[in-house]
């Protein structure tokens, strides 16, 4: 028989020499790739199907070598990606995929643990118990939280809202369910600027979207009190029952930050879980002079950030903390016969606490990252990155004919540009010319948002790599578009 030339067993895996000299090519290409990823445009041309196209549609029926497949991925794939990790990705929440945290994907993939249980990866499991207490050190947050790594903050809110429906053990939803009985609808509050994974999970566990209550915010787009309080009255009153309120630490079009902790008041009258949505702005906790934003946190009953966002940790690394584990498992906890161990109640077994039985490894990668940048760097870097966004807010505000939109107590500044004699029924579509023609460059990539009926454009900056230069580029493009025909 002949083999291909990656192949020394038939049976077996690719022969460890091919994978050795492909391994360090690329490593190279990847240390290339972080070096200086502005040398590829940020944002693809957008053309469908132009990727499928290039890709062979029939799957290979011989072995193919290593180096050729990694060829096809340089002349195939990467044509068609958006480079989340390059300097000019200001859309969304940008993010980074550090090098501390590649190196960490690498090992994850070699060892592909499956820490379902403790004795599935004994040390996944308590790695993963003392990175996500440092990042609670990190954060400032008090002693008493228990904390574990989803995927992403919408695994994470589920869990969270499913921990408010099992916490009243007359529900019985575990094992009853929801329909076809005589309960009350159940009832969850949230900002109207709140993200869309609440909507969603009460869609996923049976709420449904009808009962996710959008409470009113204030000027600053934070959710009121006050409208929180009546709501719930009104709703108790129409014989709804009220689990759940759901606050933010920086929304997700506009980053405004809920008053957690006068929100906590209502949530403690009323014997409601209060979950805090961090996923983008909880890590703000790591600067000293921003941690008052957290204020009220503590007093939650669950709490999530979301490391891949600003935490400099590849994705997917959503850490969600909970000071009610016990309610959390008793909403998950299911042990068939094969996944019995003899020491089950002496570890944490994560399975239990969520409905995921499979899960990555992915403790090591926040752990190496924290490692890497320390709590100082981390501090520093996040407040740069704050630094910026003020900056670039001036920039707006000193312009004539632009506006900044909203608050930006963190690294996102929403704006638009309001030119004399535009009429006002054409702001909005002018302001989608302007992003349209800056995300056309190549360059620079933005987005936007909808507040109310005003269509506005957003910066978001926290890639590692963005610097003032790349800030200067992207508001020379917006002049130029918001000035052309």
């Amino acid at each position: 028989m002949t083999l291909p030339p990656h192949e020394s067993d038939p049976y077996g895996d690719v022969g460890a020499a091919d994978f050795r000299e492909r391994a360090h090519e690329l490593v190279d290409w990847i240390a290339r790739y972080l070096d200086a990823p502005e040398r590829y445009p940020v944002l693809p041309p957008l053309v469908p199907g132009a990727t499928r196209a290039r890709l062979t549609l029939e799957p290979p029926q011989q072995a193919e070598p290593l180096a050729k497949i990694l060829e096809d991925f340089e002349s195939q794939v990467l044509p068609g990606l958006t480079h989340w990790n390059h300097p000019g990705f200001m859309a969304y929440f940008a993010n980074t995929a550090s090098a501390p945290g590649v190196l960490a994907e690498f090992l994850m993939a070699a060892l592909n643990v499956n820490g379902m249980l403790w004795r599935t990866g004994p040390a996944a499991t308590e790695l993963e118990q003392v990175t996500t207490d440092w990042l609670r050190q990190l954060l400032g947050l008090s002693e008493g939280w228990f904390g574990m790594i989803n995927d992403l903050a919408s695994t994470s809110t589920l869990y969270a809202l499913a921990a408010a429906r099992e916490a009243d053990p007359a529900l019985d939803v575990r094992r009853k369910g929801l329909a076809g009985r005589d309960l009350p609808a159940l009832r969850i509050y949230c900002s109207q600027h709140a993200h869309s994974s609440i909507d969603k999970a009460a869609m996923t566990l049976g709420i449904g979207l009808d009962n996710v209550i959008r409470i009113e915010a204030d000027a600053e787009f934070r959710m009121k009190p006050a409208a929180l309080r009546d709501a719930i009255a009104a709703d108790r009153a129409a014989g709804f029952l009220p689990i759940a309120v759901v606050a933010t630490v920086g929304t997700t079009s506009i980053t405004s930050v809920d008053p957690v902790d006068a929100i906590a008041d209502v949530c403690a009258e009323e014997k409601l879980w209060l979950h805090v949505d961090g996923a983008y702005g909880g890590v703000a906790g790591a600067v000293p002079e921003l941690r008052h934003l957290l204020d009220g946190v503590d007093r939650a009953d669950s709490f999530v950030v979301n490391a891949h966002k600003w935490l400099f940790t590849p994705m997917d690394c959503s850490v969600f903390f909970t000071r009610r584990p016990d309610v959390l498992k008793r909403a998950f906890s299911l042990v068939a016969a094969y996944l019995e161990t003899a020491e089950q109640d002496m570890v944490v077994n994560y399975m239990d606490y969520g409905f995921q039985l499979g899960r990555r490894f992915r403790a090591l990668k926040l752990w190496m990252v924290l490692r890497a940048f320390g709590a100082e760097g981390i501090a520093r870097r996040i407040r740069h990155h704050c630094e910026l966004a003020t900056t670039f807010a001036g920039w707006v505000k000193a312009a004539h004919g632009w506006e900044v939109a909203a608050p930006h107590p963190f690294s996102t500044v929403c704006f638009r540009h309001v030119p004399a004699g535009v009429p006002p029924g054409e702001v909005n579509a002018h302001n989608a010319r302007i992003l349209d023609r800056v995300n056309e460059s190549g360059d620079i990539f933005i987005s936007h948002t909808m507040l109310g009926p005003t269509y506005v454009l957003r910066v978001a900056i926290g890639n590692l790599r963005t610097g003032a230069d790349h800030l200067a580029r992207a508001w020379a493009l917006l002049c130029a578009a918001a000035s052309g025909p």
